[in-house]
C-alpha cells in the first residue's frame, strides 16, 4: 500500500495501475464485480488483465434528508435486495418518520432500472462459491462499500479483494476486518474528495456501462 498525493489519469489509467498490481497474485476462479457506475471502468481494465469475467453490483446510496451524500446506509442488488442501514448516522439525523422506508423505494426503482438496462434478460453471475474482487474507483466515507462487503458476505462468497485506486486510511482501516485482502494504490495524508485524485473525473455514463459490459462479455466468450 503506497502514500501519497497520486493522480490517475481516468478511471481506466487507475484500472490499469490496478491490475498491475493484482495480476501476480493466484486466482481460483475469479469475478470481478464492479461498484457502477464509475467502479465500472477500473473494474474492466483489471478483468481484462486476469482473464476473468466482469459483473456488476448494484449499490444504491439512501441518503439523509436535504443532503443525500451523507448515507444513512445502502440497498445491495440480488435475489432478494439487502437494506445495510448505519444506525450511528439515523440517530444523528433523526429523519422523519416513514422517510428511509421511501427512499429505499426510490432506490429500489432505480436499481431495477439499471438491472434492466445493464443486463437486460441475462442473469448477473452469482459469487457464491469464487474468489471475488470488489472493484470501485475510490472510497470517501465507505458506506456503499461496506454494504457491498456484508452483502458478498451473505451471498456465500470464497475470497473477497477490494481494490481500488484511492481512499483514506481511516477507512481502510475499518475495512480491514472485513475483506481477505484490500489493494489500495493511494491513502493520501488529509483525504478529502476521490475525485481531487483524477485528471478526467467524468461521470460515467450509464452507455458507458453498457459498452464496457459488452466489450467484457466478448473478451470472455470469443465467436
Amino acid at each position: 500500500m503506497f502514500t501519497g498525493a497520486w493522480i490517475f489519469e481516468d478511471r481506466a489509467d487507475a484500472g490499469r495501475q490496478l491490475a498491475t498490481v493484482i495480476e501476480g497474485e493466484a486466482f481460483d476462479d475469479p469475478v470481478v464485480m464492479a461498484l457502477p457506475r464509475g467502479g465500472v471502468p477500473v473494474g474492466y481494465e483489471i478483468a481484462v488483465r486476469i482473464g476473468a469475467p466482469l459483473e456488476i453490483l448494484i449499490v444504491r446510496k439512501i441518503g439523509a434528508p436535504g443532503h443525500l451524500e451523507f448515507g444513512l446506509g445502502a440497498l445491495v442488488d440480488g435475489d432478494v435486495p439487502e437494506l445495510v442501514l448505519n444506525r450511528e448516522a439515523i440517530r444523528l439525523v433523526h429523519p422523519p418518520a416513514g422517510y428511509v422506508e421511501a427512499e429505499t423505494e426510490r432506490q429500489h426503482a432505480e436499481i431495477l432500472r439499471r438491472r434492466a438496462l445493464y443486463f437486460g434478460d441475462s442473469k448477473p453471475i452469482s459469487p457464491e462459491g469464487r474468489e471475488v474482487i470488489l472493484v470501485d474507483d475510490g472510497i470517501a466515507t465507505g458506506g456503499t462499500v461496506r454494504a457491498a462487503i456484508k452483502a458478498l458476505g451473505r451471498m456465500g462468497v470464497r475470497r473477497l479483494v477490494l481494490a481500488v485506486p484511492v481512499a483514506p486510511k481511516s477507512e481502510l482501516a475499518v475495512l480491514k476486518g472485513s475483506v481477505d485482502r484490500i489493494v489500495c494504490l493511494a491513502t493520501p495524508f488529509a483525504f478529502r474528495a476521490v475525485g481531487l485524485h483524477y485528471r478526467d473525473f467524468e461521470q460515467t455514463s450509464d452507455e458507458e456501462v453498457v459498452a464496457l459490459m459488452r466489450k467484457a462479455e466478448l473478451l470472455e466468450r470469443p465467436g
